[in-house]
């Protein structure tokens, strides 16, 4: 058994939420445990899973007296993440995924950044990309910023802000932003990046301290519209707030259908530049296509918005095995 120097009061709390992931959850947790600064709880808490995950947590808890395991019933990853922030001990929280790894080194190199820089909340890092298999998977992406100056600017043009599974933040922050907003599903965290925004400093380390996985049954993968809708409306409160104004969107549960945002927002065509948002961002989603993101395509279409890679999204859509939908689609892109 792990006899760590932990206290009540540890330095930093880890919080993973799982929900039958016993696939990849064995790495992860290891990955933690081996970390070179070791003054932290661990929080893992199962999701109400229907695999193996609560026997696996259960056997480190018993290894390592770092761990507390928190077993319950389903209640989705916002509920979850919620309920990590708000039952940790420690003034700073690493947030972790149950299907990446953490460098050993990942907590002391965060740690040292937040003490160096009491001005910044929130610190990431780049990362590494694996697949299934633990091998390279390419992304064509650019790197996430440095500067929060950067952040601010890849928030008014578009750009990525933090890897989730690898932040570290100050917990009274993010208790003070509200946690997650449950309207968000599927991009809470994007949401909480742009609302910690205007209230801290956010920084990533160019360092590749986490290893993040990439497979077809994470997330990202199977709620990629809902994900790129919310996104979007993130984005538009953001802009609501950036102005001064109230965020019609603090308190809400869900989000609204989108031919309804333009009342909510009391503005006209935040439904359209939703749209558009949408279209660009699934063009190369099997999911979004096939699903409730095709007809938001035809939509945005008949709006008159930019045509741009459409007519290519038709050959993938044959690819897809959608013939129908690319028929579809050709017939909208020659009449409208």
């Amino acid at each position: 058994m792990h006899m760590s120097d932990i206290t009540s009061s540890p330095a930093l709390c880890v919080a993973m939420s799982v929900y039958n992931g016993e696939r990849f959850l064995a790495p992860a947790i290891e990955s933690i445990l081996g970390q070179t600064f070791t003054n932290f709880e661990f929080l893992i808490l199962d999701d109400g899973s229907s695999d193996a995950t609560p026997n696996i947590i259960q056997r480190y808890a018993a290894q390592d007296n770092r761990i507390r395991p928190i077993i319950r019933d389903n209640r989705g990853l916002i509920v979850s993440l919620n309920q990590l922030l708000a039952e940790a001990r420690a003034p700073i929280i690493a947030r972790m995924d149950a299907d990446d790894m953490s460098r050993a080194d990942r907590f002391e190199k965060q740690m040292a950044f937040l003490e160096a820089n009491p001005d910044h909340g929130i610190v990431g890092s780049w990362s590494e990309d694996i697949d299934a298999h633990d091998e390279p998977w390419l992304v064509e992406a650019p790197e996430h910023p440095l500067k929060h100056e950067e952040f601010l600017h890849n928030i008014r043009f578009g750009g990525p802000l933090l890897c989730h599974p690898v932040v570290m933040f100050r917990t009274d922050i993010v208790r003070q932003a509200g946690g997650y907003h449950a309207a968000f599903k599927h991009c809470e965290d994007h949401d909480l990046w742009l609302r910690l925004s205007s209230i801290t400093k956010m920084a990533n380390i160019p360092e590749r301290l986490i290893r993040y996985r990439h497979y077809p049954e994470q997330v990202s993968k199977r709620h990629a519209t809902e994900q790129q809708i919310g996104a979007a409306v993130a984005y538009e409160a953001w802009r609501v707030r950036d102005g001064g104004h109230d965020d019609p969107t603090a308190k809400l549960n869900t989000l609204p259908a989108i031919e309804e945002l333009d009342a909510l927002f009391g503005t006209e065509g935040v439904a359209r530049k939703v749209r558009a948002h949408v279209t660009s961002g699934i063009l190369h989603s099997p999911t979004g296509l096939r699903g409730q993101g095709f007809d938001i395509i035809l939509k945005h279409i008949r709006d008159g918005g930019d045509r741009k890679g459409l007519w290519r999204t038709a050959g993938r859509l044959v690819k897809y095995g959608e013939p129908g939908r690319a028929l579809r689609l050709t017939a909208a892109l020659a009449t409208s």
